[in-house]
């Protein structure tokens, strides 16, 4: 389980495939280091140390995760936003994110306003998938790469889902929000406390 409070951001050092998998070398930012075994968030994809090497460590993501997430579009040189799991005992400053991304969506609009940045993203989206709780509301939370963020203006129009978020500087510039411009695709986990409703909802029903 993570928060979406943004520890570190780190470059890919190195991609290999095998198969259907991608394995992914970064450099480490944590100071008392990683653990084989050891679950971080990367752009908000619960991935699991499989290799530790000096200032390096690699993860493995498997085909499903490729297709699901902006993983697989990722190169070498280009910086992930990294959260290790919470600690029992610590304080929750974002929300529940269980690192479990949902889809991708395609940033439509970056613009500063009076010192911060406000952000439009679009996404797929179908009834079924509402249905499922995968949708924002106004004032929501929302992770996008990995970032615990508060929504504003959602919409959906037909089968097109729009979500946007105001950063704040700091946010800017300790995460790959910089880097972020139109058409970069980027990684969403809707609130998992809207999608247990919206699964309620739909037994209900039934």
């Amino acid at each position: 389980m993570f928060s979406g409070i943004v520890e570190a951001m780190s470059p890919i050092i190195k991609i290999e495939s095998e198969q259907g998998n991608k394995h992914f070398t970064l450099r480490n930012p944590f100071a008392d280091g990683t653990t084989i075994d050891q679950s971080i968030a990367h752009n908000g994809v619960c991935l699991t140390v499989v290799k530790n090497e000096g200032d390096l460590y690699t993860v493995t993501a498997m085909q499903e995760t490729l297709n699901r997430t902006n993983l697989g579009v990722l190169k070498e040189g280009d910086y992930v936003n990294l959260e290790r799991a919470m600690q029992l005992g610590d304080r929750l400053d974002g929300h529940i994110v269980q690192g479990h991304v949902d889809q991708t969506a395609v940033c439509t609009e970056v613009r500063e306003t009076d010192g911060s940045w406000y952000f439009r993203f679009e996404y797929e989206t179908t009834k079924e998938a509402i249905s499922r709780g995968y949708f924002c509301v106004d004032k929501g939370s929302v992770t996008i790469n990995g970032v615990s963020l508060t929504v504003c203006n959602p919409d959906i129009q037909g089968n097109k889902g729009y979500v946007s978020v105001c950063i704040i500087p700091y946010t800017f510039e300790n995460t790959n929000f910089k880097f972020i411009k139109p058409g970069t695709v980027v990684n969403l986990e809707f609130d998992i406390i809207g999608k247990y409703l919206a699964r309620y909802n739909t037994l209900l029903k039934a």
